[in-house]
Formats: C-alpha cells, sequence, structure tokens
C-alpha cells in the first residue's frame, strides 16, 4: 500500500467518491495509486510533461497491478485531456501562476469538470480569482505545515453561476474559508510571517531605507495584509 505524505494526503481528501481523476503533474503517480488502493477513485489519468516521472509512474503502477485503473498520458498540462474525461482535475506541487495557465490553457475542458482540487505553493491570491472567474465555488481549503513549509490546499466545485467576489482582498490572498474558520495553521502563519516583515521593516529603516524606497512600501503593504487577516481573527472570536 501506498503511504501519501501529509500534504498529498490533504488534496487526496477532497476527492469525491467514485470520481474519475486527472491528476496533473502526477510524478510518479503516487497519488493516484493511493486513490485506487482506497477505493476513493473510480479511475484515473496520471498526467506528466517529463517522460522520466511517467516512466517512474508506470512502473509504481504496475508494481501495484493497476494497470486497468490508472492511464498515464504525456501531456502538458490539459492538452491530452478531452471533455468528458473526467470529473475532477488534481493538482499539486505547482506554483499559482502555472496552475492558473494550465487550468486557462483549456478552460472547454476545465468548466466541464466537477471540481477541482489544487494545492498551489506560491500565488494562491491568483489562484482563488481565477477559481471564482471560472465559475467554481471554493468549497473548502486546509492548511498544514511540513518540514518547515505551509501548503494550501482548495476543493473548489462546479456550480455554472459566478460566485460573489470577495468583499476583501485578504479573503483572496490569506483564504476566506480558512479565516473563517479560525484554522490555527494559518494564524501560525500569520503570526510568523508578521514578526519577519516587522524585522525585515527594521532592517530598512536602519538601512536609511524608508517610504522613498520600493521594497520598504512593499514591505509595509505585506505587512498592512498580514494585520488585517489577524483583525479578522479578532473579529470572529468577539463575534462581530
Amino acid at each position: 500500500m501506498v503511504t501519501l505524505s501529509r500534504r498529498l494526503l490533504a488534496s487526496a481528501s477532497f476527492v469525491s467518491k467514485g470520481a474519475r481523476v486527472a491528476d496533473i503533474g502526477c510524478d510518479h503517480a503516487y497519488t493516484s495509486i493511493y486513490l485506487m488502493q482506497q477505493g476513493i477513485a473510480g479511475s484515473c489519468i496520471a498526467m506528466d510533461v517529463r517522460e522520466g516521472p511517467l516512466s517512474k509512474a508506470r512502473e509504481n503502477i504496475r508494481r501495484y497491478s493497476l494497470e486497468d485503473k490508472i492511464e498515464t498520458r504525456l501531456s502538458d498540462g490539459l492538452c491530452k485531456l478531452s471533455i468528458g474525461e473526467a470529473d475532477t482535475i488534481l493538482i499539486s506541487g505547482m506554483g499559482g501562476l502555472l496552475i492558473q495557465k494550465i487550468l486557462a490553457g483549456k478552460p472547454e475542458v476545465t468548466k466541464s469538470v466537477e471540481e477541482l482540487i489544487l494545492q498551489p505553493q506560491s500565488e494562491q491570491d491568483l489562484v482563488r480569482r481565477f477559481l471564482h472567474q471560472a465559475r467554481f465555488i471554493i468549497k473548502e481549503e486546509t492548511m498544514l505545515c511540513e518540514d518547515g513549509k505551509y501548503y494550501v490546499s482548495i476543493h473548489a466545485v462546479n456550480t455554472g453561476k459566478t460566485p460573489e467576489p470577495y468583499e476583501k482582498k485578504e479573503a483572496y490572498i490569506f483564504g476566506k474559508t480558512l479565516l473563517d474558520r479560525q484554522d490555527p495553521c494559518l494564524l501560525e502563519y500569520l503570526q510568523n510571517r508578521k514578526e519577519k516583515y516587522e524585522g525585515i521593516l527594521i532592517e530598512l529603516k536602519q538601512q536609511g531605507k524608508t517610504e522613498t524606497h520600493r521594497g520598504y512600501r512593499e514591505m509595509k503593504e505585506k505587512l498592512s495584509e498580514l494585520e488585517n487577516a489577524l483583525q479578522w481573527y479578532g473579529e470572529k472570536q468577539s463575534g462581530k
């Protein structure tokens, strides 16, 4: 049996029972194998842009005798995926800008699936905004820290209707569902980042770089966003 890391398990846990999953950037196909072994997915298409990882994926699939349940495809993003072949698109281990590019690269396929399960390692705000523009509602998010790095998994469902945009930019930057739920891991992340950015601002001031310096202004803006997010926590606790 395959055992997934905590970050991969977080994304796999969002997959709907019996779904036909397109595992984009599958690497060695461990997530696809796990989904089949656990009886979660109905079938999987493990796709990767590189032949090396895909070859290793095929070896792993044969090792666990899942050739009839998991198909492999050499594909740049969604290029080799057609409408009607998958219910779920799962993408982990990529930057948010690349995830957005992959989903936008074949919009007819993206809009044909029932759910998107994404784990952007950066630029989460771009991904959340794209999901709303593509008429997906962000149903749930989880956040965890593994090996000193923070990971966010996003589960979005296709409604066919444009969702109401978030009112505050911090909801896109940090995740409205995480903020509303007062996720403890996000709180830890916010507090750590706030301390880090405050230290950077002090260093910049000591170097004589203040409001006239672009780096100082950008850092101050990031700090303001963190403080607004932390205030969100405080308002939730006080019932506002």
